[in-house]
C-alpha cells in the first residue's frame, strides 16, 4: 500500500512537538495550510477523542478545490489528511462526509475517503465502492492520461470492499476481475480482499507467489495484504520474504489479530498455531 506524497511539508515549524489543544487551534486557523495539514495528522495519529476534533476534521474535508489549481492542490492535501484522521478516530459521524468525498473529482481524495471507510467498517460505502470498479481493469483500471495513477485508486477501494466483510457474489463479481491486473500492486489487494471475504486459499497462494516477486516494492505490499487477511499459512514464507524484518513483523502481526485458526489447514489447537507465530516473530527482532 503506497501514498502518495503531497504538496505540503508535514512536519511543525522548528520540529517544536505540540499538544491537542494546539493541534485544534491549528487546524480551526484558515491562513496557514501547513499547519492545518499537520494538525489534521497529529489529531488522526494520536486517535484524539474530542469531539471537536471531528467537527474540525469534517470541516477541513469539505474545503476542497479543483485539484488542478495550484491552490486547489494544498487545499485538498488538507483534506486528504482530514479523511485518513476521520478513519483513524473511530468515529461513524464522519461516514457522510467520508462518502461524499469518496465522489470527489481529485483520486488522490477519493483514495484517501476508500480507506478511511473501510476502517470504519462503513457499510453504507458497499454500493458506491463497487460502483466506481464496476467497470473493471479495462477502464476504472485503467491509467489517467500522462500519468502513473489510475482512473480510479483501485487498490484502496479493494482493500476497503475486504475490510467491509461483504461476501455477496454480486460484490466477488466486481473484486475477481482485478486479479489479472497488469499491476502487480493491484493483483495483490485484489487478492487480499478475495481471501478476507471466501477464506479461499488459492487467493492466498497467489499472494506467496508474490513475495517472491523481484521488486521489493510489490513484496512489501504482499506481506501487509497477507497479514491484513490473517491467512495462518503464510506464516514461513513470511519469515523467509527478502524484505525488512519490520514489515515481517507486522505481518506476522496481523496474523496473530486477524487470523482464524480454521484458516490454519491443520489441526492444531489455537494456542500452539499462535505461539509457533510469537517464536516466529522472537526471532525476527
Amino acid at each position: 500500500m503506497v501514498v502518495a506524497p503531497e504538496t505540503i511539508d508535514p512536519s511543525p515549524a522548528a520540529g517544536a512537538p505540540i499538544d491537542e489543544a494546539e493541534a485544534l487551534r491549528r487546524l480551526r486557523q484558515s491562513e496557514d495550510l501547513s499547519a492545518q495539514y499537520y494538525a489534521a495528522w497529529w489529531l488522526g495519529r494520536m486517535r484524539c477523542s474530542n469531539p471537536e476534533a471531528i467537527a474540525l476534521l469534517c470541516h477541513a474535508l469539505s474545503q476542497r478545490q479543483p485539484r488542478q489549481a495550484e491552490a486547489g492542490v494544498e487545499h485538498n492535501a488538507v483534506a486528504r489528511n482530514a479523511a485518513r484522521a476521520l478513519g483513524k478516530l473511530g468515529q461513524p459521524g464522519a461516514i457522510p462526509h467520508l462518502l461524499q468525498a469518496l465522489a470527489d473529482p481529485d483520486d488522490g481524495l477519493r483514495e484517501a475517503a476508500a480507506r478511511s471507510l473501510g476502517e470504519l467498517g462503513a457499510s453504507e460505502a458497499l454500493e458506491p465502492l463497487c460502483a466506481r470498479l464496476a467497470s473493471g481493469p479495462g477502464v476504472a483500471g485503467a491509467a489517467q492520461l500522462e500519468s502513473s495513477r489510475l482512473q480510479e485508486p483501485c487498490e484502496a477501494m479493494l482493500e476497503a470492499l475486504g475490510a467491509l466483510g461483504n461476501s455477496e457474489s454480486r460484490v466477488l463479481a466486481v473484486i475477481e476481475p482485478f486479479v489479472d491486473h497488469e499491476r502487480p500492486l493491484i493483483r495483490s489487494a485484489a487478492c487480499r480482499a478475495l481471501l478476507q471475504l471466501t477464506g479461499d486459499s488459492r487467493w492466498g497462494e497467489q499472494l506467496l507467489a508474490l513475495l517472491d516477486h523481484p521488486q521489493l516494492q510489490v513484496r512489501r505490499a504482499a506481506l501487509m495484504d497477507l497479514g491484513a487477511a490473517g491467512w495462518r499459512p503464510a506464516l514461513e514464507p513470511i519469515r523467509r520474504t527478502l524484505a525488512e524484518n519490520s514489515l515481517k513483523l507486522m505481518a506476522l502481526r496481523g496474523l496473530v489479530e486477524n487470523g482464524d485458526p480454521a484458516q490454519a489447514g491443520v489441526a492444531t489447537r489455537l494456542d500452539d498455531d499462535t505461539t509457533a507465530l510469537l517464536a516466529v516473530m522472537d526471532d525476527l527482532l
